[in-house]
């Protein structure tokens, strides 16, 4: 995990210009997004269940999986560690860079724990999938572009 190289993770993940429509998909190996993920966790982990937020601080809501509109939130209200952010859940679900979404909002929580912090479910869809046995169906991963990867990705975020 110590090979995570996060600085080049977001500059990736920031090359994905909202301007171009559709917007550019980002390539992360399997190897990086699952790291990514156990990385975080140990963040998560770390903290404690009641979090004490610094202001001024911008609260975010369902974000849905739309990359260029957090590309945007990031662009009009500053990026981390210069802004403060509360997400309050649905990160992924709709948006066809349902990956990039997560990827970009789990690299600044690494980064900059203190400066981004999320609450509500993140992988419930994920949680049904993994039971039903299914990624290819509505509320899979498959539909959240996790689909580009194995399905090792889609049980890393579980």
């Amino acid at each position: 995990m110590d090979s995570l190289d996060l600085d080049r993770i977001v500059a990736q993940l920031l090359d994905a210009c909202p301007a171009r429509r559709p917007a550019k998909v980002v390539q992360l190996t399997e190897g990086e997004i699952c790291a990514l993920c156990m990385r975080s966790r140990d963040v998560f982990m770390d903290q404690p269940t009641l979090l004490e937020l610094e202001c001024p601080l911008k609260v975010c809501g369902d974000v849905h999986g739309q990359y260029s509109d957090l590309l945007r939130l990031f662009e009009c209200g500053g990026f981390p560690p210069e802004a403060n952010y509360l997400f309050l859940g649905d990160y992924v679900d709709r948006g066809k860079q349902s990956l990039e979404t997560i990827c970009l909002l789990l690299s600044y929580k690494v980064k900059y724990p203190e400066n981004s912090s999320y609450c509500g479910e993140t992988t419930s869809a994920l949680r049904s999938t993994e039971s039903t046995g299914s990624t290819t169906n509505a509320s899979g991963a498959t539909a959240f572009g996790f689909g580009r990867h194995s399905r090792i990705v889609s049980i890393a975020f579980l």
